[in-house]
């Protein structure tokens, strides 16, 4: 059975905000301990964390699988210094809500046959994936919750919202998804995503908000120690329709400038093949790989970064760490006001 930990590591604090650094810090702390509990663990974000528990249950006694996440959550208190809140599922969608559910620090674990009744509970809004337009199109069907969607026929549902999102929908107030919990033992991606409270049409919004993401994808790698060969752009249209566009550099990049020019070019292209509006844009990069050995380059222009760039970069890492998140930021993400 799947199950999903939702760790919270970085608190936020006007007066004192928690270094990056640390967050990452405890995050592997984290990760380390659930890795003794099943060796398939995805983590999610630096706060969040998969964890499949199939096959795992002649290990423990096939005792409740709430018993094991209690003395899972009990050993990272121990070893990590934080408290974690654990929900269980059949899906990763039922262990994702009810380790919502389970806030602050207890455990909720939906036994199997219990998803329906677990979800009659649930607001439509809350489901992952159901952002506020998505949302207040709904309500204005008259659905705001998962008990009044689940009295429709998935045909009902056609009718209102077209096929694809209607079946969409009709799975996740089911409590199915599609997704799989993947073991991941290195890094070998990282992503931000940003479901917008309104559909984006304008070119310059979405590059603003790409150049946001890059800021924070950026700082993820570089608190790695990590540099990225290959960029992802994930673009999802009003009606769904997901799309995306990859680009592999030659050498690994872990500058916001770097990955915002790449990622930049990518979304034109994707903006290119098809106009409309949008709904969620992210950023993703795989080919993850520690720094390599320092070459000189014939000719400096045709590097995507400097060394120069990287100190520069680090530079402003130091500076959020002391000051917080907001001390450095592109004049494009500055308020006017």
């Amino acid at each position: 059975m799947p199950m999903a930990a939702a760790l919270r590591l970085c608190p936020r604090a006007a007066v004192a905000p928690v270094p990056r650094s640390l967050c990452l810090e405890k995050s592997r702390e984290v990760r380390a301990v659930l890795r003794e509990f099943s060796p398939v663990v995805e983590p999610a974000s630096i706060d969040e964390a998969y964890i499949d528990m199939s096959g795992t249950e002649a290990l423990y006694g096939h005792e409740p699988l709430a018993t094991t996440a209690r003395r899972m959550q009990a050993d990272v208190r121990a070893r990590a210094a934080i408290d974690v809140s654990i929900g269980g599922g059949t899906s990763r969608i039922i262990a994702k809500l009810a380790a919502g559910r389970a806030k602050p620090a207890g455990v909720l674990v939906v036994d199997a046959g219990g998803e329906i009744e677990f979800m009659r509970s649930i607001l439509l809004r809350d489901i992952p994936g159901v952002g506020p337009v998505f949302a207040e199109e709904l309500a204005r069907f008259g659905l705001s919750t998962v008990e009044q969607t689940l009295r429709l026929e998935r045909t009902a549902l056609e009718q209102r919202l077209g096929p694809s999102r209607a079946h969409w929908l009709f799975d996740r107030v089911r409590g199915l998804d599609d997704g799989h919990v993947h073991a991941v033992r290195e890094a070998r991606s990282m992503s931000r995503e940003e479901t917008f409270p309104s559909d984006l049409t304008a070119d310059a919004d979405l590059e603003t908000q790409l150049l946001e993401l890059a800021v924070r994808l950026g700082a993820d790698l570089r608190g790695e120690g990590l540099r990225a060969r290959t960029i992802t752009v994930k673009l999802r249209d009003s009606d769904f329709q997901t799309r995306q566009a990859s680009r592999t550099v030659d050498d690994g990049v872990e500058t916001d400038r770097a990955i915002y020019e790449t990622a930049c070019s990518l979304l034109r292209r994707l903006r290119r093949s098809r106009r409309t509006a949008a709904r969620l844009l992210g950023i993703g990069v795989t080919n993850l790989a520690g720094p390599a050995p320092t070459q000189v380059a014939m000719f400096e222009e045709a590097a995507i970064e400097s060394d120069r760039d990287r100190r520069l970069a680090r530079a402003a890492d130091a500076a959020r760490a002391k000051f917080g998140r907001d001390a450095v930021r592109p004049g494009r993400l500055l308020d006017p006001s």
